[in-house]
């Protein structure tokens, strides 16, 4: 039958509609938010966007929560903030998107990578310990997923290294590590609210920390060095008068992102508990097929659930990941890939000298892992379909 045989082979498509592998829900009370804040005498950043900080600290559990531009923007200051510069080494993972890098490339420091636990893909504790030197600063872990990485032995090693830690929690909103949120643990946690994380406010960003100097530096250096921004000068009995403190940047977040990122993370807990719901169904329909091996989580921690992140035991099956991967875009199941490995990339290889076999388990992983489709707007039948599509390929392609 048509039906068994892979789109690929000539078969028919699971689907008839692509469906992507992630997507933003946006419903009509985030556009109703929106119109209020075009319609009123502010719309860049103002009282939305400290309302929003506001809401996201109380969320995640910390003192202070500084809106950026964007997730990147956020790694980058926090970089910046904590005095890492030119000299100075940070260690972080390979595994996961430039920005986790550029932001330590982008301060005149140099990122040192430390390979990482082939089970939850996050980096090794282990790994972190020996690549400390006298010139490391700070380790930034990828919360990769949104399964947090093992913060208890990160927090030991850099307590005894006197490094700061940085979160990179990008896909971590909403993730609780050992009873203590994501967000609530280190010196700086960035978060993202890109379209296609947990919640999003079209681009943005989010800082937390429990360091209220922190804070103020971090809310100074988003807006060019300025200490008061044009919304507090507007209640101040001076709003002409600014002061630079410092070579800043434009991270700033506005009203218009704010009031989506509002209403987002109100719905947060329906987002979690829909993703929740999608994996659940996942891991049981693939539970008996020995080709996959699904997510792990990190004892003692709730996922955010941002990727369902599936490894192919390849010396099953008669093709590569490159092919199954191929095979189910043919379904018109957008499938993807998270990540290669940063020392690949061809910048990192030209300017580092990075080379295969140099962080094996990362490589190793790259070279198997497919990410399936996860959002909160999938249905049922969406869900199925990609179970559907995933299962007669495996099977087709078998040994």
């Amino acid at each position: 039958m048509k039906s068994d045989i892979p789109a690929l082979e000539g078969g028919t498509p699971v689907r008839s509609t692509s469906l992507p592998y992630a997507t933003q829900w946006i419903g009509d009370e985030e556009i109703q938010e929106v119109v209020k804040v075009l319609q009123s005498p502010w719309i860049t950043s103002g009282p939305i966007v400290e309302k929003f900080e506001k809401a996201f600290s109380e969320s995640v559990g910390s003192l202070h929560a500084v809106a950026v531009s964007s997730g990147t923007a956020a790694l980058h200051l926090s970089v910046r903030a904590l005095g890492i510069g030119a000299g100075d080494e940070v260690i972080t993972t390979p595994l996961t998107f430039a920005a986790t890098a550029f932001a330590i490339l982008h301060n005149g420091a140099y990122p040192i990578f430390a390979d990482v636990n082939e089970d939850t893909f996050n980096i090794s504790p282990a790994e972190i310990e020996q690549k400390i030197t006298l010139k490391t600063r700070a380790v930034i872990p990828m919360h990769y997923a949104g399964n947090p990485c093992d913060m208890d032995e990160i927090t030991k090693i850099a307590a005894e290294h006197k490094l700061f830690v940085i979160e990179d929690a990008a896909h971590a909103i909403g993730a609780a590590y050992q009873g203590k949120n994501i967000g609530a643990i280190s010196d700086l946690t960035c978060f993202s609210l890109h379209a296609i994380k947990n919640i999003t406010s079209g681009e943005g960003g989010m800082i937390a920390t429990d360091d209220e100097d922190l804070a103020k530096k971090i809310i100074s250096l988003r807006f060019f060095g300025i200490t008061a921004d044009a919304w507090k000068r507007a209640q101040s009995d001076r709003p002409w008068f600014y002061e630079i403190h410092d070579t800043g940047f434009k991270c700033n977040m506005m009203d218009l992102q704010a009031a989506i990122g509002l209403v987002q993370l109100r719905r947060l807990p329906e987002f979690q508990e829909r993703r929740k719901k999608i994996v659940e169904t996942y891991d049981q329909a693939f539970a008996s097929e020995e080709t996959i091996i699904t997510p792990a989580t990190t004892p003692g921690s709730v996922s955010s659930l941002h990727l369902y992140v599936i490894r192919l035991r390849s010396e099953m099956l008669r093709v590569d990941r490159d092919h199954i991967l191929r095979a189910l875009r043919a379904e018109n199941v957008n499938a993807n890939i998270h990540y290669l490995p940063l020392h690949l990339h061809p910048y990192f290889r030209r300017t580092y000298n990075f080379k295969e076999g140099d962080f094996p388990t990362a490589e190793k992983i790259y070279q198997s892992i497919i990410t399936l489709p996860l959002f909160p707007k999938m249905t049922d039948d969406d869900v199925q379909s990609v179970i559907n599509a995933l299962l007669k390929i495996i099977k087709y392609y078998r040994k």
